[in-house]
């Protein structure tokens, strides 16, 4: 049997489980990268993807702040951010939730306690929740503003488990990313990379 074809599980020592949103509960990445290539384009410069999903899972502003030290540019990373991010929300509704994810949060709903810990804002978290549908399932939310040091660094997962007053050994983090799998294996977590049970089905 194929890893595709397999389902995904959650850990029979789990207590507590924390989710990632972007790219782990919906599809939202292919709409943040282009948001980022749209804004770059407007300030005379190109992010390839390659680029963009190495960044993946920090927030906005520090992403901005990083390209525009990487191309030595003269911009202000808080207006980039801010044009970025509406370019984001003006596409948010097409992002469709990665189901095999949703099913396991549906399943466990009222179960186990449940959190999400992201790098975007709290305002575009909760927003995503609510067009995939599981807003209501979580009691906690853990967003960018929540923490000062980010994925990779274990805060984000590390206050989510702290709110769950779940030990950290007994959680179980869904993620997409390569810097939020290294943030939950620093917080001391179970890690869980979704991306091999969505992406064939995504393509």
């Amino acid at each position: 049997m194929t890893l595709e074809k397999e389902t995904l599980k959650v850990d029979p020592k789990a207590k507590g489980l924390i989710f990632d949103i972007d790219g782990t509960i919906s599809d939202t990445m292919p709409i943040h990268r282009l948001a980022y290539q749209e804004t770059a384009k407007e300030y005379g410069f190109e992010i390839s993807s390659e680029l963009f999903y190495s960044l993946s899972g920090i927030p906005a502003y520090q992403t901005c702040c990083i390209l525009k030290e990487k191309f030595g540019l003269d911009f202000d990373p808080r207006e980039f951010s801010e044009k970025k991010e509406q370019h984001f929300i003006n596409n948010i509704h097409l992002a469709k939730p990665i189901e095999p994810v949703v099913s396991i949060i549906k399943a466990h709903a009222g179960k186990l306690p449940m959190a999400c810990g992201t790098g975007g804002s709290r305002q575009y978290a909760i927003r995503t929740l609510e067009l995939s549908g599981v807003r209501h399932c979580f009691e906690h939310i853990v967003a960018a503003e929540d923490v000062v040091h980010h994925k990779p660094h274990p805060d984000t997962f590390l206050k989510a488990a702290e709110l769950l007053g779940v030990d950290p050994l007994h959680c179980q983090v869904f993620e997409d990313s390569v810097l939020g799998m290294q943030a939950a294996e620093a917080a001391g977590m179970m890690a869980t990379n979704v991306t091999p049970y969505y992406e064939a089905e995504l393509g």
